[in-house]
């Protein structure tokens, strides 16, 4: 079987770092700054961090088109899911247990 390496120059581990960068900073800023209401803050912020995570995914995890990729997309899509059930669970416990508690 032949070894698969995932062929990636510094460029475009540089172009995420800077867009990492860029990312943290708008929210940082004006979170520190209190320039805008808490409402349009925390949105800038939810939409940086997911713009964040898509810069992450594509410059340093290399999930894009090519076969290697659609494998790492899988896996991720299936370790999100794994997630996403333990938290929805540990939601549901808790209510339950706090529902049953003041009966």
């Amino acid at each position: 079987m032949a070894k698969q390496e995932h062929q990636t120059g510094y460029g475009d581990y540089i172009k995420g770092f800077i867009a990492s960068l860029i990312l943290t900073m708008i929210p940082f800023y004006f979170a520190a700054t209190k320039s805008l209401p808490t409402t349009a803050t925390v949105a800038i912020l939810l939409v940086c961090a997911v713009v964040q995570l898509v810069v992450h995914l594509v410059y340093f995890l290399h999930m894009d088109r090519s076969e290697q990729g659609l494998w790492n997309s899988m896996s991720f899509i299936f370790t999100a899911i794994i997630v996403l059930i333990l938290i929805a669970g540990s939601i549901w416990i808790m209510v339950n247990l706090h529902v049953n508690m003041l009966l």
